[in-house]
């Protein structure tokens, strides 16, 4: 865990929105797409530095204006246009640099983001470049058949495969697709053979093998010996054994790797193509035509801005990447006289995760009361104490007044549960704790917290009620601690004047943030400002365009929420592309069996007895039914009535 931050900014003057980016880290994690402009708002350039800006917060409005509620994801299809130019030119410019003979061709994997206008967008752009799909299940095969319709362009066939899906993937080499079935399991060679002779014709094939460079981070389990797909060496050499028994070796044509979702450490990817470049040139030794080289996902995502090989980070950059995977492979290929491969990537994480911002709005703050309650007379002992620690604690002697505060507590605590303080003397003691504590973190200022002082900055930290749940809409922050940049998109001219973690709408412990990115490691809280009702304070949440949405789960019955897709026109401004709405009560019921319309009777028939009973006016039992209907009609979240600062 990182330190713990600095007191709170309270009083400082002169702020500037140049403070607040280096605060949150926007100058490091957020370029060349985000930035704060002159009025404290979070400004986007969905084109980076080819094009104009848009300020967020008014984007927001303008979306609200169109009945659009938050949360709600923002989804700039120019960012996700320009990341995927960006990785061509960072190909392109390493193949020109090692004169490399051969080129680059990359696919997107549909696992990294199956909504339909996201894929279609991805084939439409990357049409210019051949860019293809990956897929991974027969549902994904589908997709990938339907969208894409260059033929030219990749279709690489991952995952478990059955005799359906194989026979699928060869039928649609007729259509004119160009599929890559990649063998993965031994048992998917001889049901290749099978298939083929039944239809009389054979796809294009792969091998996915599994590499004994082990990968880094959490994602580290992707590659070595307990990998979950890919052959070792001796089933690779089984596997070419079987299609040349098959007749089917001239179709072998890929080699294929994958070492995490998440490579943050370059020397771990420059290990791994060395063996992969060795394989390669070994299977054309064994009489495989091959032509292909793919090396997967992994291209990593610099969450934190922090350029490290730590988890949320990357110790390279985009062009770093490419110039390796040219380079190692050229190497190994012109050191054995082999032609050099077509190189493909399927960089799902580093395309998608930019284009898509989710904000949400903060609906109430909880802190601890520290009130100074008025003295009485004949207080116990131990709240005469907390009053007297109180009018002296000094900037000399905070350690000092900590630690008595702590035992006072304990013993009030301690007092009643022995039946020796009652409730209201209880609640006293605890005023006043917390009110020795604000006064100690007070004379602390803006100076480094002793070690043992830090627990007084958590425990006056506020907690942040947030309009979303953590499950739907960021679910890797609580199922494997990922980082995603968040951080409030307006008032960054303003200095923060609180410290808080964030808690979401479900019925449950984990539902909270409270982890953010502070420069290669995390902190517990973050900087923020104090609520300034009934004006709104928007949080957006950054860099989770890849993965959160198909992986958010229904807890507590909380839905997709609304999503919109956002170009710059090219006279300025922008068009709202395409509108996703989010789920409605009703939805969320229907998906789990439920019948809506059977609820509104069920309830309709015991309004109907309790208005015979005596227990319900007929005015009440309208209004119940009316609320009831017209909730299965709204969203699944709180629509709180706020106006824009």
């Amino acid at each position: 865990m990182g330190p713990t931050p600095r007191q709170p900014l309270t009083g400082q003057t002169n702020w500037t929105a140049t403070q607040s980016s280096r605060l949150y880290g926007l100058d490091a994690w957020g370029q060349p797409y985000f930035s704060i402009g002159e009025q404290g708002h979070v400004m986007v350039r969905p084109q980076g530095e080819r094009g104009g800006c848009l300020d967020l917060p008014f984007l927001v409005r303008d979306l609200q204006a169109r009945n659009l509620s938050l949360p709600l994801l923002i989804r700039f299809d120019d960012i996700l246009e320009d990341r995927l130019a960006k990785l061509h030119d960072a190909f392109a410019c390493a193949i020109t640099q090692y004169t490399y003979q051969g080129c680059y061709q990359g696919v997107f994997p549909v696992k990294c983001h199956q909504q339909r206008h996201v894929l279609e967008h991805v084939v439409r752009v990357g049409r210019r470049w051949n860019f293809g799909l990956e897929a991974g299940s027969k549902a994904e095969l589908l997709i990938a058949l339907a969208l894409l319709d260059d033929p030219d362009a990749l279709l690489i066939c991952n995952g478990y495969k059955d005799t359906r899906y194989l026979e699928t993937a060869i039928l649609a080499r007729r259509l004119g697709r160009r599929p890559l079935v990649v063998i993965e399991q031994p048992n998917e060679a001889h049901g290749l053979v099978a298939c083929s002779r039944r239809l009389g014709m054979a796809p294009l094939m792969g091998v996915r093998a599994k590499l004994s460079a082990q990968g880094s981070g959490r994602w580290g389990s992707s590659s070595g010996d307990g990998a979950k797909f890919g052959l070792s060496v001796p089933d690779l050499l089984a596997t070419v054994n079987t299609l040349r028994d098959g007749g089917l070796l001239e179709e072998l044509r890929l080699l294929h790797m994958h070492i995490g979702s998440q490579i943050s450490d370059i020397a771990v990817l420059k290990e791994a193509l060395q063996e992969m470049g060795q394989l390669y040139v070994e299977l054309v030794a064994l009489g495989a035509p091959m032509g292909y080289l793919d090396v997967g996902g992994g291209l990593g995502v610099d969450y934190d801005g922090s350029c490290t090989a730590t988890a949320a980070s990357t110790n390279y950059s985009l062009q770093n990447y490419a110039n390796d995977v040219v380079a190692t492979i050229q190497e190994c290929c012109q050191t054995q006289g082999v032609p050099m491969p077509t190189l493909v990537s399927e960089s799902g994480r580093a395309i998608a995760s930019h284009f898509s911002v989710l904000v949400f709005d903060v609906l109430s703050t909880g802190r601890v009361n520290g009130v100074v309650p008025p003295r009485q007379e004949g207080e116990p002992l131990l709240v005469r104490n907390l009053r007297e620690l109180l009018t002296i604690i000094t900037p000399h002697n905070l350690q000092e007044a900590w630690h008595d505060a702590v035992k006072f507590k304990d013993d009030a605590l301690s007092a009643f549960r022995l039946g020796y303080l009652s409730l209201i003397d209880r609640a006293k003691a605890e005023q006043l704790y917390w009110a020795c504590c604000r006064t100690i973190a007070h004379h602390l200022g803006h100076q480094p917290i002793p070690a043992d002082l830090q627990p007084i900055t958590a425990a006056l930290a506020a907690t942040y009620y947030a309009n979303l749940s953590i499950f739907r809409s960021a679910p890797d922050t609580w199922a494997i601690d990922q980082l995603f940049p968040l951080m409030p998109i307006h008032r960054l001219h303003e200095p923060p004047q609180a410290l808080g973690a964030f808690a979401d709408l479900t019925c449950d412990s984990d539902g909270k943030l409270n982890r953010f990115i502070d420069s290669g490691t995390h902190k517990p809280l973050l900087e923020l400002h104090h609520l300034q009702p009934p004006d709104p304070y928007w949080m957006g949440l950054f860099l989770a365009g890849a993965y959160q949405e198909i992986m958010g789960n229904l807890h507590n019955l909380f839905g997709r929420t609304n999503a919109v897709h956002i170009r710059l026109e090219p006279r300025g401004g922008y068009q709202v592309e395409q509108v996703a709405r989010g789920n409605t009560t009703a939805d969320v019921l229907t998906a789990l069996d439920h019948d809506p319309q059977s609820l509104v009777e069920r309830l309709r028939r015991d309004s109907e007895a309790a208005i015979v009973a005596g227990n319900l006016t007929i005015p009440d039992a309208h209004r119940l039914i009316a609320h009831v209907e017209e909730s299965l009609r709204q969203s699944t979240y709180l629509e709180p009535d706020i106006r824009f600062s």
